[in-house]
């Protein structure tokens, strides 16, 4: 009897990978030797590229390189990777024919034959020029947005610095007439003490405002909390009223974290903000610091981490509106108070610091958001 299992199915033509290969224009895919020559090319990689395949089979993928990546032996350091472990990935700079570069991501494989021994390797290469660009045009973003932050923060903080200069400027003009006015020596340098303390109270004043609203690069560093929380407390003690108490409570050896102190500082003053604005008259705004072990009940995190809690004794937050209150230009603040920027930026902030950020709500009763950063990896 003949067996019919095969009759009804199309044979599958010998050169079907290669059509499909071939009608890829999206992605350069070609073949490299051992040594690194090319042995094949499709239609993508002479669109990216620019080369036919008669003008770049048989030479080397080093002519894709950029001249300083070839003096640094980047590509010889990709074909051993990828000789070594299997595989290597890349992200870079890449040179058409034309002498024009583009930023590519590209992946090397290994390819064997039935025995097990290397034959080749198979290169896919892809042109993310445009989205490399629009990621740079998002950080330049980012960075207005948070200089724009700050120069709003600022603004919020003056009222308060203007009434506490004042009050230095009061003391050291008293002080100075009296002690100009007086012959008892014990008494002028009492006097004296006491401009001398109104000035450099002064002078870490302005030197707080001066370091906050700085215009600096993002730059990524160990911080310790404890410090931070200090410089920020000095800061916002200014731009609240009397009638609202600020209470601090940190714990004792915090871990250190890894993010950029400026952002930390602007989104830690966002929360005080928020919790200043949401109390009506008198009422206690607490400041926590504790290092926390997370399971993934906080966003599916795990591992080490530091926990900013800002709690207030405000109106609370109502039920429909807690899921939006991180989104963009969303704010509950009347027009003109606010811009709606600010938790939609201590949201980012988070994200990109591979944290969280939580809230917890109750009308009438207050209002607890909590950020949730790594723990900096122990090393220099």
């Amino acid at each position: 009897m003949v067996s019919t299992d095969r009759l009804d199915q199309p044979e599958v033509p010998t050169n079907r990978y290669e059509q499909l290969v071939q009608s890829v224009v999206d992605y350069a895919i070609y073949m490299l030797d051992p040594d690194g020559n090319v042995v094949s090319w499709n239609a993508g990689a002479e669109r990216i590229k620019g080369y036919r395949a008669d003008e770049i089979i048989g030479k080397h993928f080093s002519l894709f390189f950029t001249p300083r990546d070839c003096a640094e032996g980047r590509p010889a350091q990709l074909l051993r990777q990828a000789l070594e472990q299997g595989v290597a990935q890349d992200e870079g700079w890449r040179v058409r024919k034309d002498g024009t570069q583009f930023w590519a991501l590209a992946a090397l494989d290994v390819i064997r034959d039935e025995h097990g021994q290397i034959v080749g390797l198979a290169k896919v290469t892809r042109d993310i020029t445009d989205r490399r660009e629009s990621a740079l045009q998002l950080d330049t973003m980012r960075a207005q947005l948070f200089q724009a932050q700050k120069l709003e923060a600022l603004g919020q903080l003056t009222g308060g610095l203007a009434h506490d200069f004042n009050n230095l400027l009061t003391i050291i003009l008293s002080s100075a007439r009296l002690a100009a006015s007086s012959q008892d020596p014990e008494r002028v340098r009492r006097l004296l003490e006491h401009i001398l303390d109104a000035g450099q109270r002064g002078t870490q004043l302005t030197q707080r405002l001066l370091s906050f609203a700085r215009h600096q690069q993002l730059n990524v560093t160990r911080i310790a909390p404890a410090e931070l929380i200090d410089s920020t407390r000095g800061l916002l003690e200014h731009a609240l009223p009397s009638e609202i108490v600020l209470e601090q409570h940190l714990q004792l050896d915090v871990p250190m974290i890894q993010a950029d102190a400026g952002q930390l500082q602007m989104v830690l003053l966002n929360l005080l903000f928020n919790a200043r604005d949401a109390i009506d008259g008198e009422g206690s705004i607490r400041l926590e610091v504790n290092a926390v072990e997370l399971s993934g009940e906080v966003e599916g995190l795990h591992g080490s981490f530091v926990c900013f809690a800002v709690q207030d004794t405000g109106q609370g937050i109502e039920a429909k509106v807690l899921p939006r209150i991180f989104e963009p230009f969303f704010t509950t603040k009347a027009f003109g108070k606010g811009t709606g920027l600010g938790l939609s930026q201590v949201y980012g902030f988070a994200k990109q610091s591979n944290g969280a950020i939580c809230v917890t709500s109750e009308v009438g009763v207050g209002t607890r958001m909590s950020l949730y950063l790594p723990v900096a990896q122990i090393g220099p």
